[in-house]
């Protein structure tokens, strides 16, 4: 794939996000990255190419969200029977979108939605806005994004080669972070 190639997808993916930005500001709900764009919007540029767009809402917001997603333009993509109580997956422009879908339990614990197995860190969900390329959100905690790559590679999914290079990047993200914070 050529650089204009990658400028082209990560131009769409980006404005794509924006168009989202906006109609999550609209709704008054709070998303949150994931994966690869969470760790290019924690370091301020752009690592690599990206498949998708991972984002993360309240299972409240869900149908105002594809609602308004679908109002927009977008066209909503079918998902798989076992994944369908806990994300959406969206296309436009050739952009590859999923949200996924988190519970708060009352004991305050955070799982994504229908997956009680998997307990979120209590502190997942930072209100910290992070920027790149003129466009703000907010971004999975590193620690969580880190202990989901891993996670997944204890249930059996298999490695690929971005999550190994995710994996470093985020455990360097949070050196960074707890040294600023010491």
């Amino acid at each position: 794939m050529t650089f204009q190639n990658i400028e082209k997808q990560s131009k769409s993916q980006l404005k794509v996000l924006s168009e989202i930005s906006s109609i999550s500001d609209n709704l008054d709900m709070n998303f949150w990255l994931r994966g690869g764009w969470a760790i290019d919007f924690l370091l301020g540029k752009i690592t690599r190419l990206h498949d998708d767009i991972d984002l993360i809402t309240c299972i409240q917001n869900r149908e105002k969200l594809e609602d308004e997603l679908e109002t927009a333009g977008y066209e909503k993509v079918s998902v798989k029977e076992e994944f369908r109580d806990r994300q959406s997956d969206f296309r436009k422009d050739e952009v590859e979108i999923t949200i996924g879908y988190i519970f708060r339990l009352e004991d305050g614990n955070i799982i994504m939605n229908g997956l009680h197995e998997w307990l979120w860190r209590a502190d997942s969900l930072s209100l910290e806005t992070f920027n790149l390329k003129g466009i703000s959100a907010l971004v999975i905690n590193p620690k969580q994004l880190l202990e989901e790559k891993e996670i997944y590679e204890q249930i059996g999914r298999p490695r690929r080669k971005k999550d190994t290079v995710s994996k470093k990047m985020l455990a360097q993200i949070i050196k960074c972070q707890e040294f600023k914070d010491s």
